[in-house]
């Protein structure tokens, strides 16, 4: 595949310096214009303030770029004509020379190719509600399975069914931590009530699993650091359960089905909130980013 990494990210990788991967849907996708550019400026300034390097990855035409310099990070933000790219759309894409900004899935994978550790998103995808009618679930999990990276995130969109999606990444091999916490997250909310079996509270520890993973060869499958959003800053819990159901309800009398279901939702609850999911999302990415940096850091030093 025709793959470039960025100089500042190689040199990075090179020296044994830490390195942040960063997706590019949240910039062409998940937000408005003109806010995608500055938060994607914003997300790659608070991996440097915490001594990593960030390495934000999306496809120009045709070529995947690991680290995005300012011209091609303006126009994954920018260019209405972007495609959305998972893993399974990067052939395609490099052999069509098109240009698309990289989903969990695609991130993970060209990230682990070129032997970054540490990827900080927002939220992952996962099996879908009434999945034994739509045997609906997100590529993100099979792939998740494949790569050896560790994943900062805030759990999976509360839109999708929480307890199948775990149980889903126990039987794909994938390892599970909460950070900080003893309850799996929610994305836009601190909880989703559902337990996690392993706790880790500080970089340092996750960094130790990391090297633990090394020792054991146990490299190919990822290892995700589910990372709840403040309290302070998560969308009220009773406004999130009252709009999803309301949003789950639209969808069914729309006929709204397969992969339109989770896009549909997500602006369901940005409009029926006032913009109140958005900013819980907002809150959560940075924060996975920050820490993201942080156990990026932790990993070089144990290495060092």
């Amino acid at each position: 595949m025709s793959t470039q990494v960025s100089e500042e990210v190689r040199e990075a990788l090179h020296e044994g310096r830490p390195v942040v991967a960063l997706e590019s849907t949240i910039i062409s996708h998940g937000l408005p214009r003109p806010r995608n550019l500055a938060v994607a400026r914003e997300l790659e300034a608070l991996v440097r303030d915490g001594g990593a390097v960030p390495a934000t990855i999306a496809v120009v035409d045709g070529v995947a770029h690991v680290g995005l310099d300012e011209h091609r990070l303006t126009r994954i933000a920018e260019d209405p004509a972007v495609r959305k790219l998972g893993h399974r759309d990067l052939p395609p894409a490099v052999a069509t020379r098109a240009t698309g900004a990289t989903t969990v899935s695609a991130t993970a994978w060209l990230a682990d190719a070129a032997g970054i550790r540490v990827f900080a998103t927002g939220g992952l995808g996962g099996v879908h509600r009434e999945w034994s009618e739509t045997q609906d679930e997100s590529a993100d999990l099979r792939l998740l399975s494949r790569v050896g990276i560790t994943v900062v995130c805030a759990g999976v969109k509360s839109i999708l069914d929480v307890p199948a999606t775990l149980q889903r990444l126990e039987t794909l091999g994938v390892t599970v931590v909460g950070y900080g916490t003893e309850h799996f997250p929610g994305f836009y909310l601190a909880s989703s009530g559902e337990p996690v079996d392993w706790t880790l509270r500080t970089p340092a520890e996750v960094a130790g699993v990391i090297r633990a993973q090394d020792a054991l060869g146990e490299r190919r499958a990822a290892m995700i650091v589910a990372n709840p959003v403040p309290v302070a800053e998560q969308l009220d819990p009773a406004l999130h359960d009252r709009v999803l159901t309301q949003g789950l309800a639209a969808a069914k009398e729309k006929g709204i089905v397969g992969q339109a279901v989770t896009p549909f939702l997500l602006e369901y609850l940005m409009v029926h909130t006032d913009g109140a999911s958005l900013e819980a999302n907002l809150a959560a990415v940075r924060g996975n980013v920050r820490l993201g940096a942080r156990i990026a850091s932790a990993y070089a030093e144990a290495g060092a």
